[in-house]
């Protein structure tokens, strides 16, 4: 079972902040430290300092950190371009000495967008599944031959597909509650399929669609890594829950409902049951960054009864 933590900055972060909550992470054990690719606050909170740049951060992590992997829930496809993409998660891990992870999602967030002044295409699934293609594309056409791609949306002719990561296969993540072709683009391309925000019902579902998808397109089922990214809300004592849901504007109940939330062993016993689904890896989405002693309950008091 694979614990990582999951931060959105954009909900007010600065670079030493998320180096703090990083390194506490990797010295804790846990496996991973992620972040969300977001250059707009949302909901009622200042967002100060303001947005940081999710690979920049990454590139800072990579040199910051020894152990821990790094990587994004989700990359924003309309962010960067995919071959720019590519170079870039290349670099960080070879800054890293290959700890770099690729969650990659099709963006969503218009106002954003708007707000930065950056375009917000219709039909962003179709530029997608050629984003996905091109970046995979690139990173495994060999070194000294060259990659093409004639698509709708991107054209590259004669690229030297450099530099390649360190690792022999980046981990790509792809994710969401989509019924078919997320499955589908998944099944083809992805190592890892997360599920956000979701209740155990839907989780099981979902990695269902999956499932299926991966075994149409004549790939074992149980290649895949399944993961669920869920808020956390952990708490030696209901006093201590309480104080944390008040810290980021959530009500108890619906964390209980919606998160991981409660004592210890309430939270364990709700991974349980999203294991059951076929679930192996989850990101506890931390959404107060200066509580640093909630990574710690969670490494000393859940972690050890998960084996």
């Amino acid at each position: 079972m694979d614990l990582r933590i999951f931060t959105e900055p954009q909900q007010g972060a600065s670079y030493d902040t998320l180096l703090a909550v990083a390194r506490a992470a990797e010295q804790l054990g846990f496996d991973a430290f992620f972040r969300s690719d977001h250059y707009l606050k949302m909901g009622d909170v200042d967002g100060l300092p303001g947005p940081t740049d999710a690979w920049i951060t990454l590139a800072g992590l990579a040199r910051d950190t020894e152990r821990i992997r790094l990587g994004t829930l989700m990359t924003a496809g309309t962010f960067r371009l995919p071959g720019v993409l590519a170079i870039q998660v290349a670099q960080v891990d070879a800054m890293s000495g290959g700890r770099v992870e690729l969650g990659l999602g099709a963006a969503w967030y218009e106002q954003e967008h708007t707000a930065y002044g950056i375009p917000f295409p219709a039909k962003r699934t179709d530029r997608f599944e050629e984003q996905l293609a091109i970046v995979t594309g690139l990173w495994e056409t060999k070194v000294g031959d060259t990659f093409d791609f004639d698509g709708t949306h991107y054209q590259l002719k004669d690229s030297p597909a450099l530099p390649k990561p360190v690792q022999e296969r980046v981990p790509l993540l792809v994710g969401g509650m989509g019924p078919t072709r997320l499955p589908a683009l998944a099944a083809r391309y992805a190592t890892e399929f997360n599920i956000p925000f979701a209740s155990v019902e839907d989780t099981r579902t979902q990695i269902g669609r999956v499932r299926a998808a991966c075994e149409a397109r004549g790939r074992a089922a149980d290649d895949m890594v399944y993961s669920n990214a869920l808020v956390a809300c952990v708490g030696r004592d209901d006093a201590e829950v309480a104080r944390r849901a008040a810290a980021i504007g959530r009500q108890v109940d619906e964390l209980r409902a919606n998160g991981l939330a409660g004592s210890p062993a309430e939270v364990v016993d709700r991974i349980g049951r999203y294991a059951e689904t076929g679930s192996s890896r989850f990101y506890f989405q931390v959404l107060d960054l200066h509580d640093l002693d909630q990574l710690e309950l969670i490494a000393d008091q859940v972690a050890p009864q998960l084996g």
